[in-house]
């Protein structure tokens, strides 16, 4: 699961009325896409983003399903998925800074809402669900909960949570845990997203272990 080292525990959810309207026909252009395909995938011992899947690399596929979406998207890795590419300034700090990298890119285009954020090692990441997380109605961040896990990186980050993430990474954080507990943040667990994905769509490979379970 993409839970940016988030573990299981006790969250605060919001709102339990369902606020997902299913109505979306075009690609948004108030939210924007944020893949980060960088890391030195130490574990898989070789670049996740390079798998192929289906004669397609993860970094392609997940660039496709974000611009199914999304009008706006931006790379943070080698420039692999076919998206405008930045890198972070400080290389090996984990996902924060792959994402305040991102988030400045986004800047830089202009786009100046929040950006659907996920890595690229999610092979069964599926469009509705990216629809998903880009229509619930909600000013602040949208993050599914898997099995009590919050997943921030397959997550909508709110404007002001992408552009406080520099806060947090001076401070010294490098987790994404301070996102789950933002005041206006959503939480969705499976009661909200099971309409659109099953868990298996959440699942993410980090060893070849991991590509053998799960028959790829």
């Amino acid at each position: 699961m993409a839970g940016g080292g988030l573990v299981e525990g006790q969250y605060r959810y919001g709102r339990t009325t369902d606020s997902y309207h299913g109505s979306m026909t075009t690609r948004s252009g108030t939210v924007a896409g944020l893949l980060l395909a960088g890391g030195s995938s130490r574990r898989m011992g070789r670049d996740k983003s390079q798998v192929v899947l289906d004669g397609v690399t993860l970094a392609v596929r997940t660039a496709s399903l974000l611009l199914s979406v999304v009008e706006i998207a931006v790379e943070v890795g080698p420039g692999t998925s076919g998206l405008v590419a930045t890198l972070e300034d400080t290389p090996g700090e984990g996902p924060l800074a792959g994402i305040i990298a991102g988030g400045q890119a986004l800047r830089d285009t202009g786009h100046q809402g929040g950006a659907i954020v996920v890595a690229c090692d999610m092979p069964f990441l599926s469009v509705a669900l990216l629809r998903y997380l880009v229509e619930w109605d909600a000013t602040g961040s949208v993050v599914p909960v898997v099995r009590g896990v919050p997943q921030p990186l397959c997550a909508r980050w709110s404007a002001q949570d992408l552009d406080g993430a520099a806060t947090y990474f001076d401070r010294g954080e490098r987790s994404l845990r301070h996102l789950v507990t933002q005041p206006d943040v959503v939480l969705l667990d499976e009661s909200h997203w099971r309409v659109v994905a099953s868990e298996k769509v959440f699942s993410d490979v980090d060893t070849p272990d991991d590509l053998e379970r799960l028959g790829l």
